[in-house]
């Protein structure tokens, strides 16, 4: 049987694991009568409530003799290290553009890495049968993103289809509005070139995906660069730099085949597999025959730009919630994260019982928390930081691309709002409908704590997408967060009368009835300053009537924030409370004296 390997790359929302659904129903791998989920490929619970792919899968189809290997990737930056991995397994791409949007950040970011290794790609104009679908200019767009991404002839020479994925049909034109995807099938056959690797030579792979079994151990995923496995061979496994890390012998052999992980006998050059019995080898490492020396080139990794602290949770109500509160228990939960998901790296923190780790993004950062906090953890977060680092001028900071869609009439306010955080903009153009794409290059920390800020700016209509861009000059003091916050200054439930009595003060967080604790954030001040008040005071009764009828209370519904917008609204002095039930919003020094002897510290500084 010939085969294919093959990604598929795009911006997120641009429907690629909606294509490879009907991928698998057009393929035959679904019998008919056989109940399948949308976004079958999205199988991880966060994947399924926020709608987007956060970890490359592998699967298989097989169209009319030929085994078409599929890597459904990330469309979000923040997973970009997911994509960066995954492209040394496949020979070609398949770059999935929405035909309204166009080439967003993210498929520039992709689409650079997969030009770079040589892959050919497939172009597919998606969701064409949208009414403001305008594929000329799409067009025309792609192929001015190649040009500037400086393909090649080869890979300026690219096949083009237009799409529906979710209707399930592909032609040569534009006006298409029916059909099946044969002419996809067809075009991944004849564009993407087979491996043609040699399966008569020593045995290599290079080690790009890992997972864990409860039963297996550690399973690494790779592509058979050469030569040929089968269960219960000896294998070895080296490092980038050729050292050995350990001996083994296969246990378990696992080819790819729709949605499940098939065992099979033996496999060869060119095949996607999964292996297991390995215990100590990890991604980048390079498996083989005991005699291998020399390791295959590991694709470098882009670093980290964001850090946080992750400490042990020190609240009044600590360990009421969740049963992992150790440091000992954190720390061996983030060193297992470091070893599955490379863009992340842990570090002792100089803080007691804290651990610094870096990553791509909150978004990335957030997605780890809350993983960590289905699972039973508690934990103290901190404000997002920035990496700096020491360049040939000086200090350099991290830089994105921001590409926001919005109505023509908010368009100044973002323009004047991002000027603010020391954005320059780079482009400004009509995307019809009433609306502008503003293109900026903005530092990372002007933009942390933003995005909450620009949906009411945009009464909630604004579409804002983020890729990093590059390390710049260092750009001075950045202004934060405009206005203060209210703080509890007791230990105790909220009660109705307190707050309605404070709903004047600003915006509350909290419902009466909640458990609050001293140096609790409940609400945000009107004002710049910080202010401390009490929600635990209650009506005083005496035995005279009131004339009138008693005034019934009526409290505005609080402001509930998920993890993201928690992590992004606080400042440096507050930190993020995360139990398995509740995210709330604390003081780092709980005691008011603490906090005035910190901030005199500070200037002090």
């Amino acid at each position: 049987m010939t085969l294919r390997n093959v990604a598929i790359i795009a911006h997120v929302d641009h429907g690629k694991t909606t294509l490879v659904d009907q991928l698998f129903r057009q393929s035959g791998t679904f019998r008919d009568n056989q109940r399948v989920e949308e976004r079958a490929m999205d199988s991880n619970d966060l994947e399924k409530e926020r709608g987007i792919t956060i970890l490359a899968k592998c699967t298989s189809v097989e169209w009319q003799g030929t085994r078409i290997n599929i890597v459904d990737t990330p469309g979000h930056a923040d997973f970009g290290a997911e994509v960066e991995r995954i492209l040394s397994m496949v020979d070609g791409v398949i770059l999935l553009v929405d035909a309204a949007e166009g080439p967003m950040p993210q498929t520039k970011f992709v689409t650079g890495k997969a030009l770079g290794l040589g892959l050919r790609p497939i172009v597919v104009v998606n969701k064409i049968d949208r009414p403001d679908a305008r594929a000329p200019e799409v067009l025309d767009e792609v192929f001015e993103l190649f040009l500037n991404l400086e393909a090649n002839d080869d890979q300026l020479d690219f096949p083009v289809l237009y799409a529906s994925g979710r209707s399930g049909y592909a032609g040569l034109t534009d006006d298409v509005r029916e059909g099946d995807l044969t002419p996809l099938f067809e075009t991944i056959v004849n564009h993407v070139p087979a491996p043609g690797l040699d399966p008569d030579a020593e045995f290599k792979m290079l080690a790009t995906l890992l997972d864990r079994d409860n039963f297996l151990g550690r399973i690494l995923t790779g592509r058979i660069d050469s030569g040929t496995l089968k269960v219960g061979d000896p294998i070895r496994a080296i490092d980038v730099k050729g050292n050995k890390i350990e001996d083994a012998r296969c246990t378990k052999l696992f080819a790819f085949d729709g949605l499940e992980r098939v065992p099979v006998e033996q496999a060869k050059a060119g095949d996607i597999v999964a292996i297991a019995g390995l215990v100590t080898a990890t991604v980048s490492n390079t498996i083989g025959t005991p005699q291998i020396k020399e390791p295959l080139k590991a694709r470098e990794i882009d670093p980290p730009t964001l850090s946080m602290t992750f400490a042990v949770n020190d609240s009044p109500y600590a360990g009421q919630d969740g049963d992992k509160v150790q440091s000992r228990v954190i720390r061996d939960r983030l060193e297992r994260e470091a070893e599955t998901n490379v863009a992340i790296r842990i570090s002792e923190s100089a803080e007691r019982d804290a651990f610094e780790v870096a990553g791509r993004g909150e978004l990335q950062l957030g997605v780890l928390i809350e993983n960590m906090r289905r699972e039973g953890f508690e934990l103290s977060i901190s404000r997002p930081r920035v990496l700096f680092r020491e360049g040939p001028e000086g200090r350099e900071e991290p830089y994105e691309t921001v590409v926001v869609d919005v109505d023509d009439e908010f368009s100044g306010t973002v323009v004047e709002k991002m000027a603010l955080r020391k954005a320059e903009m780079t482009d400004m153009r009509p995307s019809g409908g009433g609306k502008t794409r503003l293109t900026f290059s903005a530092p990372s920390r002007g933009l942390i704590g933003y995005h909450g800020e620009f949906l009411s700016d945009t009464r909630g209509t604004g579409i804002m997408n983020r890729v990093f861009e590059k390390y710049g000059p260092y750009k001075g003091k950045i202004t934060g967060r405009q206005n203060g916050v209210l703080i509890s200054m007791e230990k105790g439930d909220a009660v109705a009368y307190a707050l309605n009595m404070l709903e004047e003060r600003g915006i509350l967080f909290v419902s009466p009835g909640e458990s609050l604790y001293q140096g609790m954030v409940i609400g945000e001040n009107a004002k710049p300053q910080d202010l401390e008040v009490n929600a635990q005071k209650s009506k005083q009764l005496t035995n005279f009537r009131a004339s009138g009828k008693d005034e019934g209370i009526r409290l505005t519904p609080p402001r509930r924030m998920t993890l993201e917008q928690a992590i992004a609204y606080i400042q440096d002095d507050e930190l993020v409370e995360v139990t398995p039930k509740t995210i709330r919003i604390r003081k780092r020094h709980l005691c008011p004296h603490e906090r005035k002897k910190a901030a005199r510290r500070l200037e002090d500084a």
